[in-house]
């Protein structure tokens, strides 16, 4: 299990040239749990989980695992411990599936270590767990979205982290897809303890699969805390500028955002 492990976010300011995304942004994620960054388009959320990961150095502030800042660690040392898929990630021109799957290994070798068994069962594990077994020999480039999203998925599990940060894992998949990543995620979670955070733009799907959410809005937080507690009417309103009815989910008793538009609603 892995809920020993802490990562959090201090006085963080980011951005990109002479623009700021975030300022003085703090937050904790909660440990062995599924947490979900919500938000509308540009607030931040993209931004954040990049540099959460190291991609991104703060202008200001820190963000810390177990102790250590994140952008003062060794990358493979932190790759052990930390995974992340990023959003619309490009593979190398003409890779096979199994190949870039297996690239997910690479953090737990060292500079002498060969190809292992213990490699061979991460990635046949992480095939299994994505249903792209069949997919294993085809190249990557000839792959549908939603094909290569779970792939994508697959590499990120083979590289066996205790932390796992996912942007928009669900990107191009239908539905049907959408809940079966997520089942996947949570089974992850359950199963090995792995604390995962990831950005989803479905309100509906982060509150149920959540158990902690995060709402941005313009690069702060706005909310955070259990689905019951952030996604609420005025939190809809305040984050995206939508009015809305937020009512109990009879699936999962999860609050479940209904949006209200101008047209379609009963009298």
């Amino acid at each position: 299990m892995t809920h020993d492990h802490s990562l959090s976010v201090e006085g963080l300011a980011l951005g990109y040239g002479d623009q700021t995304v975030i300022t003085g942004l703090d937050l904790v994620v909660p440990p062995g749990r599924i947490t979900a960054i919500v938000g509308a388009n540009a607030c931040g959320k993209s931004t954040l989980l990049r540099s959460m990961s190291r991609l991104l150095a703060p202008r200001a502030g820190r963000v810390v695992l177990d102790g250590r800042e994140v952008h003062r660690m060794p990358a493979k040392e932190l790759a052990r411990t930390l995974g992340l898929l990023p959003q619309s990630p490009i593979a190398p021109e003409g890779i096979t599936v199994a190949d870039l799957v297996g690239r997910g290994r690479h953090p737990h070798q060292g500079i002498l270590s060969r190809w292992s068994a213990a490699d061979d069962l991460a990635v046949a594990e992480a095939l299994e767990a994505t249903h792209t077994v069949d997919l294993a020999d085809r190249p990557v480039d000839e792959l549908s979205g939603g094909q290569r999203q779970r792939v994508w998925i697959a590499m990120a599990l083979a590289q066996q982290t205790d932390l796992l940060l996912l942007d928009e894992p669900t990107t191009f998949l239908d539905v049907s897809h959408q809940v079966e990543v997520l089942d996947l995620l949570t089974d992850l979670n359950r199963s090995r303890g792995t604390t995962i955070v990831m950005v989803l733009h479905d309100l509906n799907l982060a509150a149920r699969y959540a158990d902690h959410l995060i709402a941005l809005q313009a690069g702060t937080v706005h909310a955070a805390g259990e689905p019951v507690d952030v996604l609420t009417e005025d939190c809809v309103r305040a984050v995206f500028g939508l009015d809305s009815r937020v009512i109990v989910d009879p699936t999962s008793g999860k609050p479940l955002m209904l949006p209200l538009g101008r047209h379609h609603v009963a009298a």
